[in-house]
């Protein structure tokens, strides 16, 4: 791998030199202050660990650990393994043993209070497999969601064609419907697969009184004991997700009266045609916390018109006759109320309930209402889904409801972009169960309620160091980024936070190289450090076309070690790659 040919036409052809990854200065000079004769004791390893790492809690033994792991006892014998030359030190430093979060670290927030003091998990309209409008209903995504760690599951039922039995599917559309009860046995079988912490069940109900029935049936039958029923009295205050280890819930509103669905599915398109991706480009538009602003108003009229029941008043004639073995399994009430938002948020000292937002009345709310909103959401669910208009299952900038308390901010899990990248990377914390405990400033009442629009002071600064990169080498064919010679990386480093954290920085560019060496530094005021997440992205430039996609991660800044860290790098779908990793350093100052 000394040097690389490119063919530029049948009879012309470029050569170019390919280095092989070298230990930055940095880690050279750190290399010589820890070593003595050419190698790091397992003392100084240990004290490296403690003094640079800031792993406090690091002992010998995990020094010898990390000392071993670089050799082959077979080969050598203790007096050789005695300690780390410079080439196993930076194979150390650059290598799997050392990743940016802990992955020993599990469960560790107290997980005791009520379920409205965490951020959980939350997919919209888990069931579909593309698009809103013409793709697939399946439980397979919905199997994928849960072994992701996802907490919250979206089901649409309605009639099945011969009106006798309950499909999931997306209605008024072109989606191909599949049976209730395989959703249904599906979650069963993976609810717990990647976390032990409650599953909720979100249904929005388009049924007849007979065919809930039915659906009171099947959800006994599918989960048994493992479903949690409240009393007859309902819910007063949530439980702890502790107290709820393993159980499933189910939350929608209270059945009303079944209305025959109508075909819109001309009306969307018509609206669809008249409408762009919100997640435009190859791998999504740039995070904005900012309220959108374009045809805001239009959108939100739309979709006031396309979200389901779980946006309506509540029928008080139907709750006098609604099913009863349907209505006795509902944990989490849902809805709105007859009022204005004023109503929507009104505090009952004597139950507790869900509300669902879209995103754009959320946007909307926020700006008269933000107090009142995450004063509502210390006891009450939020839930904040896509506005109606996103077809193609793009979606919207996850911060915007966590900052106001909303636990869950549900996104479409289809596709891809910057905003799922972020949404993985809040729930990369806790141990990835699932279920994040909101900041304390959320939790405060009366005067020292949290308002998102305060100036606040920074709290801490995080310094980054962006060593270099490698493993594109081995992951792409050689003329995946240009046809006539190596890629030409760039890294681009930001928080996703409150709107005074959010920011990105870019390095140089590094033309001709598939093991870009940029040692650039970039420092990040942070006033709320608790709702930060590090966004890392690489992209390659392209001089004649868009800049190419080079791998992407989001880390939760509370939990990212300090010290020299390597960082591998995901595609755009958010799974990793084999080789792709980025060499950095985090310190806190």
């Amino acid at each position: 791998m000394s040097k690389q040919t490119y063919r530029v036409c049948f009879c012309c052809r470029r050569r170019f030199r390919l280095a092989s990854a070298e230990a930055p200065a940095e880690i050279k000079s750190l290399f010589d202050s820890y070593s003595e004769n050419g190698t790091i004791s397992v003392d100084n390893l240990h004290r490296f660990l403690v003094e640079v790492q800031k792993q406090e809690n690091a002992t010998l033994e995990d020094a010898e650990a990390i000392l071993n792991s670089l050799h082959e006892p077979k080969h050598l014998n203790i007096f050789h393994r005695s300690g780390l030359n410079l080439e196993q030190f930076f194979k150390y430093l650059f290598g799997d043993i050392n990743p940016p979060i802990d992955p020993r670290r599990r469960v560790h927030h107290d997980m005791h209070d009520p379920l409205s003091h965490y951020y959980i998990y939350t997919g919209h309209n888990s069931y579909l497999t593309g698009n809103q409008l013409s793709s697939d209903c399946s439980d397979v995504p919905i199997i994928k969601a849960l072994q992701n760690g996802v907490r919250v599951i979206e089901l649409d039922i309605w009639p099945n064609s011969t009106k006798d039995d309950v499909d999931v599917l997306h209605g008024r559309t072109l989606t191909t419907p599949v049976q209730l009860i395989k959703c249904l046995r599906s979650i069963k079988e993976h609810a717990f697969s990647a976390s032990e912490y409650p599953v909720v069940i979100t249904l929005e109900d388009h049924l007849p009184q007979h065919l809930q029935a039915k659906v009171a049936g099947m959800i006994n039958e599918t989960f048994g004991d493992t479903l949690f029923v409240p009393g007859s009295d309902g819910l007063k205050e949530f439980p702890s997700p502790e107290a709820l280890k393993r159980k499933v819930m189910i939350s929608t509103k209270p059945p009303k009266e079944y209305l025959e669905a109508k075909d819109l599915s001309g009306e969307q398109n018509e609206v669809k045609e008249g409408k762009q991706s919100a997640e435009a480009g190859p791998w999504g538009r740039e995070i904005s916390i900012n309220k959108s602003r374009t045809n805001d108003e239009d959108d939100l009229n739309e979709e006031e018109a396309h979200e389901d029941d779980d946006d309506d008043e509540v029928d008080r004639k139907s709750q006098q006759i609604a099913v009863p073995e349907y209505k006795r399994l509902i944990a989490i009430h849902a809805g709105k109320g007859k009022g204005g938002l004023d109503d929507w948020l009104r505090l009952d000292p004597n139950k507790v309930r869900r509300l669902s937002l879209s995103e754009l009345e959320l946007e909307k709310a926020a700006v008269t209402h933000a107090k009142e909103i995450i004063s509502f959401t210390q006891r009450n669910l939020l839930r904040v889904y896509p506005k109606g208009i996103r077809f193609d299952s793009s979606n919207y900038n996850p911060l915007i409801g966590w900052m106001h308390g909303a636990q869950m901010v549900a996104l479409n899990m289809q596709g891809y972009g910057r905003s799922l990248w972020v949404m993985r990377g809040m729930f990369r914390a806790n141990g990835g169960c699932g279920y994040v405990r909101k900041p304390d400033i959320l939790l405060k009442t009366g005067n020292e309620i949290f308002d998102p629009k305060a100036k606040l002071t920074v709290k801490t600064t995080l310094k980054v160091t962006v060593f270099m990169g490698e493993g594109w080498y081995y992951d792409f064919r050689h003329t995946h980024f240009d046809t006539y010679s190596p890629p030409d990386f760039y890294a681009r480093v930001g928080i996703a936070g409150v709107p005074a954290d959010t920011l990105m920085k870019k390095t140089r560019t590094l033309e001709d190289n598939w093991i870009p060496n940029w040692n650039e530094h970039f420092e990040f005021p942070l006033t709320v450090p608790e709702l930060a997440l590090l966004r890392i992205e690489v992209h390659e430039y392209d001089m004649s076309d868009k800049d190419d996609f080079g791998g992407q991660t989001c880390l939760p800044v509370s939990e990212l070690r300090e010290g020299i860290r390597a960082v591998p790098l995901h595609n755009q779908k958010g799974e990793p790659y084999r080789s792709v990793k980025l060499l950095m350093r985090f310190q806190f100052i």
